[in-house]
């Protein structure tokens, strides 16, 4: 199983507390923003709320203007704050509140404008430091006129009351957002924790529970799916480990039998005891162990993935190194077209080729043939043929198991360790080829193993 789907599993709450903190974070960020957008909005509806008003009021002077109707002081209703003043810039009018000020200092309006408006700080009025003017020029020339209209700038929180619902509504749709994940988490990944519970209660022994699926096909139902798939592996494969044990403990209860057997009797009767025969029957099932523990540490070595050295291989000349290491029951002949290189490792390919030809040598009547030839584009083919009775398709494929010896084998040999051809497949695939058994070509009986191998 990968690793983020031990960890989605294994650390559920804190990926829910996670998941929760982000979106309240995120919730938090952006309802902030959202409150200082809206402070500002109403900052600058007041704003133009106050510019309409001055305007209004300004508007009304500058009737009364026109109509030769100008009072001074102004008369106002509601204590405005106004003022009008002569080209020379000299008050010639104010309300009431603006009486005994200074001219107002604002800047005029544009040669081809009659208003502006802004905002401005320090002007001697009533009420504040700064304030929205509303300006108006009434006229040209020698008599034109500036009728201001002003008033107290807004402040920053020109609405009180809203600003603050707008500010308390910060911490409540933070607080909402993150109930509202915690739910949505805690109800998303309740699949996940039922997962990890059951994966806690799960050991060597029960092998065959598995994690409930919610039955739906989203990250959660593969994670169940994947997790699943996984415990089907791990159930075979402890199964492969625990009948492999028990094959070993068999393999070797043998040969360990008959070594007590032949000490026991040698105690029972050591002076009708032949020494020479007790110990070459011991010296053979010696042998027999060492073969099994031999093969047993090629085995570990081959699953462990472990690598080995690489080096150029001459097939031609190891098949005739492994023909003429040891003499054979039968007549073995090795037939090639030359040299045959590979790549890969020499001792490791030597024991394929030696466990191909005690195979061979075990099944044949008399005699075993390997040929070594290069197969286009770039495959080096060893093929080890013997004229025995051959092997059924139904038990080509269960003679490369582990511990597998088929009726007539044992008859053969009974001390063979039920290894060889397992290993000698592992040895191939391990090198990038494949090994298969099949029939003979000139359609005669006997057993034809074809190996091959990458040349590159």
């Amino acid at each position: 199983m990968s690793n983020w789907i031990w960890r989605a599993v294994l650390r559920y709450p804190e990926i829910r507390m996670r998941v929760t903190l982000t979106a309240a974070l995120v919730a938090l960020v952006l309802s902030t923003a959202l409150c200082a957008a809206l402070l500002v909005l109403f900052r600058e509806q007041a704003v133009e709320d106050t510019v309409r008003t001055l305007a209004r009021d300004g508007r009304k002077v500058v009737t009364a203007v026109n109509k030769g109707r100008l009072t001074n002081p102004i008369l106002t209703a509601d204590g405005e704050l106004l003022q009008v003043t002569d080209s020379r810039h000299r008050v010639i009018s104010a309300s009431p509140r603006m009486q005994g000020r200074p001219p107002v200092d604002f800047p005029p309006p544009a040669p081809d404008a009659d208003r502006i408006d802004g905002h401005k700080c320090g002007i001697d009025a009533p009420d504040g430091k700064c304030y929205i003017v509303v300006e108006y020029k009434v006229g040209d020339g020698p008599s034109t006129k500036y009728v201001f209209s002003l008033a107290r700038a807004p402040g920053l929180l020109p609405h009180p009351l809203g600003a603050l619902l707008v500010v308390l509504g910060v911490p409540f749709i933070t607080g909402l957002v993150g109930y509202g994940t915690w739910r949505s988490a805690t109800r998303a990944l309740r699949p996940v924790d039922a997962i990890r519970r059951e994966l806690d209660e799960i050991t060597a022994t029960d092998l065959e529970r598995r994690v409930p699926a919610p039955g739906r096909r989203d990250e959660v139902g593969l994670l169940a799916a994947s997790v699943n798939a996984t415990l089907d592996r791990l159930e075979e494969a402890v199964a492969r480990q625990r009948a492999f044990v028990s094959d070993v403990s068999h393999e070797l209860r043998s040969p360990l039998t008959a070594l007590r057997m032949e000490v026991e009797l040698a105690l029972a009767a050591p002076d009708e005891t032949d020494v020479q025969i007790m110990l070459r029957a011991v010296l053979e099932n010696t042998e027999r162990l060492a073969a099994v523990v031999d093969d047993l540490l090629a085995l570990a070595t081959l699953e462990a993935g472990r690598t080995f050295p690489h080096e150029w291989v001459d097939l031609t000349e190891l098949a005739d190194e492994e023909v003429l290491r040891r003499p054979r029951r039968t007549q073995v002949t090795v037939l090639s077209e030359g040299s045959v290189t590979v790549r890969g490792g020499r001792v490791e390919l030597a024991r394929l080729l030696t466990n191909l030809l005690d195979n061979a040598d075990r099944h044949a009547a008399g005699e075993v043939t390997m040929i070594v030839r290069p197969e286009p584009p770039a495959t080096a083919v060893v093929e080890v043929i013997d004229d025995g009775p051959g092997i059924a398709p139904e038990d080509r494929e269960r003679v490369f198991e582990r511990f597998t010896r088929l009726a007539e084998g044992r008859h053969r040999d009974a001390g063979g360790t039920g290894l060889g051809l397992a290993i000698s497949r592992d040895i191939a695939e391990a090198h990038g080829g494949s090994l298969i058994l099949t029939d003979r070509i000139d359609g005669r009986s006997g057993a034809r193993f074809v190996l091959r191998l990458p040349m590159s």
